[in-house]
Protein backbone atom coordinates (compact mmCIF):
# COMPACT_ATOMS: atom_id res chain seq x y z
CA UNK A 1 0.00 0.00 0.00
CA UNK A 2 1.16 3.46 -0.65
CA UNK A 3 2.57 5.99 2.03
CA UNK A 4 0.22 8.22 2.93
CA UNK A 5 1.36 12.15 3.56
CA UNK A 6 -0.34 14.18 6.02
CA UNK A 7 0.10 17.62 6.10
CA UNK A 8 -2.31 19.69 8.72
CA UNK A 9 -4.48 22.66 7.19
CA UNK A 10 -3.91 20.71 3.64
CA UNK A 11 -5.24 17.03 3.98
CA UNK A 12 -4.10 13.93 3.19
CA UNK A 13 -2.33 12.75 -0.10
CA UNK A 14 -0.73 9.57 -1.25
CA UNK A 15 2.39 9.27 -3.76
CA UNK A 16 0.17 9.78 -6.94
CA UNK A 17 -0.22 13.65 -5.84
CA UNK A 18 3.26 14.49 -6.99
CA UNK A 19 4.23 15.76 -3.25
CA UNK A 20 7.90 14.53 -2.33
CA UNK A 21 9.11 13.21 1.26
CA UNK A 22 12.22 14.90 2.65
CA UNK A 23 14.55 14.18 5.61
CA UNK A 24 15.21 18.18 6.04
CA UNK A 25 14.12 21.82 4.41
CA UNK A 26 16.31 23.28 1.73
CA UNK A 27 17.80 25.85 4.02
CA UNK A 28 18.42 22.84 6.92
CA UNK A 29 16.56 24.82 9.68
CA UNK A 30 14.11 22.05 9.93
CA UNK A 31 14.66 18.14 10.32
CA UNK A 32 11.98 15.12 10.48
CA UNK A 33 11.10 13.87 13.98
CA UNK A 34 13.57 16.85 15.28
CA UNK A 35 11.85 19.91 17.39
CA UNK A 36 8.25 19.10 16.87
CA UNK A 37 8.76 18.62 13.70
CA UNK A 38 6.16 15.48 11.96
CA UNK A 39 7.11 15.53 8.48
CA UNK A 40 8.79 17.24 5.65
CA UNK A 41 7.03 17.34 2.22
CA UNK A 42 8.56 19.25 -1.09
CA UNK A 43 5.85 20.35 -4.44
CA UNK A 44 7.34 17.89 -7.27
CA UNK A 45 9.33 20.61 -8.97
CA UNK A 46 10.76 21.04 -5.23
CA UNK A 47 9.73 25.02 -5.33
CA UNK A 48 7.59 24.85 -2.27
CA UNK A 49 8.60 22.53 1.06
CA UNK A 50 5.63 21.97 3.71
CA UNK A 51 7.24 21.64 7.27
CA UNK A 52 4.57 20.29 9.22
CA UNK A 53 4.08 19.61 12.92
CA UNK A 54 1.05 18.23 15.05
CA UNK A 55 -1.36 20.63 14.31
CA UNK A 56 -0.16 23.47 11.82
CA UNK A 57 2.39 23.84 8.53
CA UNK A 58 4.86 26.44 7.79
CA UNK A 59 5.48 26.75 3.86
CA UNK A 60 9.12 27.56 2.86
CA UNK A 61 8.95 29.36 -0.47
CA UNK A 62 12.66 29.02 -1.92
CA UNK A 63 14.17 31.75 -4.44
CA UNK A 64 16.55 31.51 -7.23
CA UNK A 65 17.40 34.93 -6.29
CA UNK A 66 18.32 34.34 -2.51
CA UNK A 67 15.47 36.15 -1.25
CA UNK A 68 13.37 32.45 0.10
CA UNK A 69 10.24 33.26 2.81
CA UNK A 70 8.15 31.02 5.25
CA UNK A 71 4.94 31.50 5.67
CA UNK A 72 1.67 29.87 7.20
CA UNK A 73 -0.48 27.34 6.06
CA UNK A 74 -3.80 28.41 6.79
CA UNK A 75 -6.91 26.08 6.38
CA UNK A 76 -9.46 26.50 3.34
CA UNK A 77 -12.76 25.68 2.22
CA UNK A 78 -15.00 26.96 -0.42
CA UNK A 79 -18.40 28.53 0.71
CA UNK A 80 -21.51 29.65 -1.34
CA UNK A 81 -22.32 31.73 -2.72
CA UNK A 82 -18.34 32.19 -4.07
CA UNK A 83 -18.00 36.56 -3.68
CA UNK A 84 -15.24 36.64 -6.07
CA UNK A 85 -12.90 35.10 -8.46
CA UNK A 86 -9.66 35.76 -9.16
CA UNK A 87 -7.87 34.78 -12.24
CA UNK A 88 -4.46 34.64 -13.78
CA UNK A 89 -3.83 36.00 -17.08
CA UNK A 90 -1.10 33.86 -18.69
CA UNK A 91 -2.49 30.21 -19.59
CA UNK A 92 -5.54 30.61 -17.71
CA UNK A 93 -7.52 33.88 -19.09
CA UNK A 94 -4.89 33.78 -22.73
CA UNK A 95 -2.83 31.27 -23.84
CA UNK A 96 0.28 33.14 -24.06
CA UNK A 97 2.84 30.64 -22.26
CA UNK A 98 4.65 29.67 -25.36
CA UNK A 99 5.00 33.29 -27.14
CA UNK A 100 7.19 34.28 -23.17
CA UNK A 101 8.94 31.11 -23.53
CA UNK A 102 9.76 31.97 -27.18
CA UNK A 103 11.45 35.46 -25.55
CA UNK A 104 13.09 33.48 -23.07
CA UNK A 105 14.45 31.27 -25.81
CA UNK A 106 15.29 34.33 -27.74
CA UNK A 107 17.23 36.28 -24.89
CA UNK A 108 19.34 32.52 -23.83
CA UNK A 109 20.12 32.02 -27.39
CA UNK A 110 21.60 35.95 -27.39
CA UNK A 111 23.69 35.38 -24.05
CA UNK A 112 25.05 32.04 -25.78
CA UNK A 113 25.62 33.64 -28.88
CA UNK A 114 23.69 30.71 -30.80
CA UNK A 115 20.73 31.66 -32.39
CA UNK A 116 20.15 27.98 -32.50
CA UNK A 117 19.31 27.62 -29.10
CA UNK A 118 16.33 25.79 -27.82
CA UNK A 119 14.93 25.30 -24.46
CA UNK A 120 14.44 21.44 -23.35
CA UNK A 121 11.10 20.43 -22.55
CA UNK A 122 12.17 20.10 -19.17
CA UNK A 123 12.93 23.70 -18.62
CA UNK A 124 9.15 24.29 -19.09
CA UNK A 125 8.06 24.26 -15.43
CA UNK A 126 11.04 26.49 -14.75
CA UNK A 127 10.67 29.11 -17.03
CA UNK A 128 7.04 29.81 -16.91
CA UNK A 129 4.40 31.31 -14.02
CA UNK A 130 7.65 32.94 -11.80
CA UNK A 131 9.30 36.06 -11.94
CA UNK A 132 11.69 37.34 -15.05
CA UNK A 133 14.42 37.34 -12.89
CA UNK A 134 13.61 33.86 -11.81
CA UNK A 135 13.21 32.53 -15.31
CA UNK A 136 16.33 34.08 -16.57
CA UNK A 137 18.34 32.96 -13.22
CA UNK A 138 17.47 29.31 -13.58
CA UNK A 139 19.02 29.62 -17.74
CA UNK A 140 21.70 31.43 -16.55
CA UNK A 141 22.46 29.22 -14.17
CA UNK A 142 21.83 26.24 -16.71
CA UNK A 143 23.36 26.85 -19.86
CA UNK A 144 25.64 29.98 -19.69
CA UNK A 145 26.95 30.35 -15.89
CA UNK A 146 29.29 33.57 -15.81
CA UNK A 147 26.75 36.21 -17.39
CA UNK A 148 25.04 37.97 -15.41
CA UNK A 149 21.82 38.26 -14.62
CA UNK A 150 22.05 42.56 -15.43
CA UNK A 151 22.70 41.42 -19.32
CA UNK A 152 20.15 39.38 -19.61
CA UNK A 153 17.28 41.67 -18.59
CA UNK A 154 18.77 44.13 -20.97
CA UNK A 155 18.32 41.60 -23.76
CA UNK A 156 15.02 40.28 -22.25
CA UNK A 157 13.31 43.62 -22.38
CA UNK A 158 14.81 44.77 -25.91
CA UNK A 159 12.96 41.98 -27.36
CA UNK A 160 9.89 42.86 -25.11
CA UNK A 161 9.90 46.19 -26.57
CA UNK A 162 10.09 45.11 -30.25
CA UNK A 163 7.95 42.43 -30.15
CA UNK A 164 4.73 44.11 -28.07
CA UNK A 165 5.15 47.33 -29.81
CA UNK A 166 4.66 45.00 -33.22
CA UNK A 167 2.22 43.10 -32.08
CA UNK A 168 0.20 46.83 -30.80
CA UNK A 169 0.85 47.86 -34.74
CA UNK A 170 -0.73 45.00 -35.71
CA UNK A 171 2.85 42.78 -37.70
CA UNK A 172 3.34 41.14 -34.77
CA UNK A 173 4.03 37.14 -33.69
CA UNK A 174 0.78 35.31 -34.89
CA UNK A 175 -1.37 33.61 -32.41
CA UNK A 176 1.26 35.44 -29.43
CA UNK A 177 -2.25 35.97 -27.36
CA UNK A 178 -5.32 33.84 -28.19
CA UNK A 179 -8.10 34.15 -25.51
CA UNK A 180 -8.39 30.68 -23.57
CA UNK A 181 -11.70 28.59 -25.22
CA UNK A 182 -15.01 29.77 -23.21
CA UNK A 183 -13.62 33.17 -21.14
CA UNK A 184 -15.80 35.72 -22.94
CA UNK A 185 -19.23 33.35 -21.23
CA UNK A 186 -17.48 32.98 -18.24
CA UNK A 187 -16.94 35.87 -17.57
CA UNK A 188 -20.44 36.87 -18.72
CA UNK A 189 -21.97 34.66 -16.32
CA UNK A 190 -19.58 35.47 -13.10
CA UNK A 191 -20.96 39.24 -13.96
CA UNK A 192 -25.07 37.92 -13.94
CA UNK A 193 -23.89 35.91 -10.29
CA UNK A 194 -22.65 39.40 -9.19
CA UNK A 195 -19.39 37.49 -8.37
CA UNK A 196 -16.28 40.28 -8.27
CA UNK A 197 -13.34 40.12 -10.61
CA UNK A 198 -9.92 40.11 -9.90
CA UNK A 199 -7.22 39.88 -12.56
CA UNK A 200 -3.69 38.97 -11.62
CA UNK A 201 -0.67 38.38 -13.46
CA UNK A 202 3.27 38.16 -12.04
CA UNK A 203 3.74 39.93 -15.54
CA UNK A 204 5.38 43.07 -15.69
CA UNK A 205 2.48 45.81 -16.75
CA UNK A 206 4.02 46.54 -19.99
CA UNK A 207 4.12 42.76 -21.14
CA UNK A 208 0.14 42.16 -19.28
CA UNK A 209 -1.46 45.43 -20.68
CA UNK A 210 -0.89 44.37 -24.26
CA UNK A 211 -2.53 41.24 -23.51
CA UNK A 212 -5.50 42.34 -22.00
CA UNK A 213 -5.71 44.41 -24.56
CA UNK A 214 -4.81 41.91 -27.13
CA UNK A 215 -7.89 39.52 -25.50
CA UNK A 216 -10.89 41.93 -25.20
CA UNK A 217 -10.36 43.57 -28.56
CA UNK A 218 -10.41 39.45 -29.62
CA UNK A 219 -13.46 38.85 -27.49
CA UNK A 220 -15.56 42.56 -28.90
CA UNK A 221 -15.56 42.90 -24.58
CA UNK A 222 -14.61 46.55 -25.01
CA UNK A 223 -11.69 48.50 -22.18
CA UNK A 224 -10.92 45.67 -19.56
CA UNK A 225 -10.58 48.26 -16.95
CA UNK A 226 -14.35 48.95 -16.88
CA UNK A 227 -14.89 44.90 -16.78
CA UNK A 228 -12.70 44.01 -14.37
CA UNK A 229 -13.23 45.22 -10.80
CA UNK A 230 -9.69 45.05 -9.67
CA UNK A 231 -6.37 44.61 -11.92
CA UNK A 232 -2.79 43.59 -10.80
CA UNK A 233 0.63 43.42 -12.12
CA UNK A 234 3.92 43.26 -11.38
CA UNK A 235 4.12 46.67 -11.84
CA UNK A 236 6.99 48.40 -13.80
CA UNK A 237 10.62 46.62 -14.09
CA UNK A 238 13.92 48.10 -12.26
CA UNK A 239 16.03 49.71 -14.97
CA UNK A 240 19.03 52.15 -14.53
CA UNK A 241 17.94 55.84 -14.65
CA UNK A 242 13.83 54.70 -13.95
CA UNK A 243 11.47 54.08 -11.44
CA UNK A 244 10.41 50.44 -10.90
CA UNK A 245 8.35 48.85 -8.24
CA UNK A 246 8.35 46.04 -6.64
CA UNK A 247 7.42 42.52 -8.43
CA UNK A 248 10.79 40.55 -9.27
CA UNK A 249 11.32 39.52 -5.55
CA UNK A 250 7.33 38.67 -4.21
CA UNK A 251 5.76 37.64 -7.38
CA UNK A 252 4.10 34.22 -7.53
CA UNK A 253 4.30 31.49 -5.52
CA UNK A 254 4.67 34.21 -3.50
CA UNK A 255 1.04 34.82 -1.92
CA UNK A 256 0.93 38.89 -2.19
CA UNK A 257 -0.78 39.66 -5.18
CA UNK A 258 -3.51 37.20 -4.88
CA UNK A 259 -3.47 38.86 -0.99
CA UNK A 260 -3.30 42.53 -2.37
CA UNK A 261 -6.05 42.14 -5.38
CA UNK A 262 -8.69 40.54 -3.26
CA UNK A 263 -7.75 42.64 0.07
CA UNK A 264 -7.14 46.16 -1.12
CA UNK A 265 -8.50 45.67 -4.76
CA UNK A 266 -11.81 44.60 -4.04
CA UNK A 267 -11.84 44.96 -0.21
CA UNK A 268 -12.50 41.60 0.77
CA UNK A 269 -11.63 41.31 4.26
CA UNK A 270 -9.05 37.93 5.03
CA UNK A 271 -12.23 36.91 7.18
CA UNK A 272 -14.07 36.00 4.09
CA UNK A 273 -11.52 34.15 1.67
CA UNK A 274 -13.34 31.51 1.78
CA UNK A 275 -15.73 32.90 -0.28
CA UNK A 276 -12.98 33.86 -2.67
CA UNK A 277 -11.59 31.73 -5.40
CA UNK A 278 -8.60 31.46 -7.02
CA UNK A 279 -8.10 30.03 -10.71
CA UNK A 280 -4.75 29.21 -12.38
CA UNK A 281 -2.77 26.76 -14.79
CA UNK A 282 0.75 27.09 -12.78
CA UNK A 283 2.29 25.58 -10.22
CA UNK A 284 3.78 28.44 -8.96
CA UNK A 285 -0.16 30.41 -9.55
CA UNK A 286 -1.32 27.71 -7.35
CA UNK A 287 0.61 28.04 -4.75
CA UNK A 288 0.61 31.67 -4.62
CA UNK A 289 -3.41 31.60 -3.93
CA UNK A 290 -3.33 28.56 -1.65
CA UNK A 291 -0.56 30.55 0.17
CA UNK A 292 -3.25 33.75 0.76
CA UNK A 293 -5.63 31.76 2.04
CA UNK A 294 -7.71 31.15 -0.79
CA UNK A 295 -9.40 28.01 -2.02
CA UNK A 296 -7.86 27.65 -4.91
CA UNK A 297 -8.87 26.00 -8.72
CA UNK A 298 -6.31 24.21 -10.99
CA UNK A 299 -7.12 24.68 -15.13
CA UNK A 300 -5.60 21.99 -17.11
CA UNK A 301 -3.11 22.80 -20.39
CA UNK A 302 -0.53 24.42 -17.98
CA UNK A 303 2.61 23.36 -15.37
CA UNK A 304 0.25 22.30 -12.34
CA UNK A 305 0.79 18.49 -12.74
CA UNK A 306 3.97 18.41 -14.13
CA UNK A 307 5.26 20.41 -11.19
CA UNK A 308 3.86 18.77 -8.59
CA UNK A 309 1.61 21.14 -7.13
CA UNK A 310 -1.75 19.01 -7.63
CA UNK A 311 -2.39 18.59 -3.98
CA UNK A 312 -2.49 22.67 -3.65
CA UNK A 313 -5.95 22.89 -5.49
CA UNK A 314 -9.11 22.08 -4.02
CA UNK A 315 -10.71 21.46 -7.38
CA UNK A 316 -8.60 20.70 -10.84
CA UNK A 317 -10.70 21.35 -14.07
CA UNK A 318 -9.56 20.90 -17.55
CA UNK A 319 -12.10 23.97 -18.87
CA UNK A 320 -13.51 26.99 -17.89
CA UNK A 321 -17.13 25.46 -17.98
CA UNK A 322 -16.18 23.10 -15.59
CA UNK A 323 -14.91 25.20 -13.42
CA UNK A 324 -18.29 27.51 -13.58
CA UNK A 325 -19.75 24.25 -12.48
CA UNK A 326 -17.86 24.24 -9.06
CA UNK A 327 -18.23 27.66 -8.36
CA UNK A 328 -22.45 28.29 -8.96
Amino acid sequence: MAALIHIPNMGTFNEASGLVSLEKCGDGKFCAGQDGVVAITATGDRKIEFIAFEKDTLAYVKSAMGYPAYYPVRPVKMEKPVKAVLMDLDGTSVRSEEFWIWIIEMTTAGLLGNPKFQLEEADIPYVSGHSVSEHLKYCIDKYCPGQSLETARQHYFEHTHREMQAILEGRGREGAFVPTPGLKDFLLELKSMNVKIGLVTSGLYEKAWPEILSAFRTLQMGDPRDFYDAIITAGFPLRKGEAGTLGELAPKPHPWLYAEVCSVGLGIPFEQRNAVVGIEDSGAGVASIRLAGFPTIGIGGGNILSSGTRALCSHYCETLEQILEVIR
